[in-house]
């Protein structure tokens, strides 16, 4: 398994089946760079409506570009993405789908919570063929055993004492840091530094070079 890290939220997987290879991006934000010439992909998930990670116009425009490819979103981050129902798929916490050869689970439900005077939103998690888990913007726990978790290094909904917490709780095989871009450079390092240094003896962090992709 191939993964690509553009930055903060976004990823690319690509998974080796029998058949064929399944390239799967998650959260095409605006905070991130380098996924627009992207092509041959089979799916695009997006794991809620926060333009971090959906930046409607890039997206759409990678759809285009990928005529084969479905995007799987929620009912909140369906919104600007009629023009592409014919290739929409529609996506709540508990549902299990396999989607372009790729089974997923979906966990999940709120995003987690900024401050209790800003309105609530949904949040989808995306356990992508049995093996990766992507928690969007919550700490909520997968369905089972992961191999590959994507854990949040900072952002407004979190301290990273939780994201610790989560990625003990989870116990991966590796753990990739993602959603740091609103750190400056020196957290972003620091933040890092804390997951690896406090992470299960068993799983080993591994920071992504950007746009690079790296077997893991």
């Amino acid at each position: 398994m191939n993964i690509t890290h553009y930055g903060h939220a976004c990823v690319l997987i690509e998974i080796g089946g029998t058949t064929a290879d399944r390239r799967v991006l998650i959260d095409p934000g605006t905070y991130s760079n380098g996924f627009e010439e992207l092509r041959d992909l089979d799916l695009v998930l997006i794991t809620h409506a926060h333009p971090d990670h959906l930046d409607l116009a890039r997206t759409t425009a990678l759809l285009d570009r990928n005529p084969k490819a479905r995007i799987v979103v929620g009912a909140d981050a369906a919104e600007g993405l009629d023009a592409y129902a014919a290739v929409r798929v529609g996506a709540e916490p508990g549902d299990r789908l396999t989607v372009g050869g790729v089974e997923l689970h979906v966990t999940g439900g709120e995003h987690a919570c900024i401050h209790p005077d800003l309105p609530t939103s949904r949040n989808n998690g995306y356990l992508i063929a049995g093996s990766v888990f992507h928690p969007g913007d919550a700490f909520d726990l997968p369905p089972g055993p992961v191999d590959t978790l994507f854990v949040p290094a900072g952002g407004p909904w979190m301290k990273l004492q939780e994201g610790i917490d989560f990625l003990r709780a989870v116990a991966p095989r590796v753990a990739v840091p993602i959603h740091q871009a609103g750190l400056a450079l020196a957290h972003q390092n620091m933040h890092h530094h804390l997951l690896a240094t406090l992470a299960p003896v068993d799983t080993e962090v591994v920071v992504l070079e950007p746009a690079t992709a790296r077997a893991l």
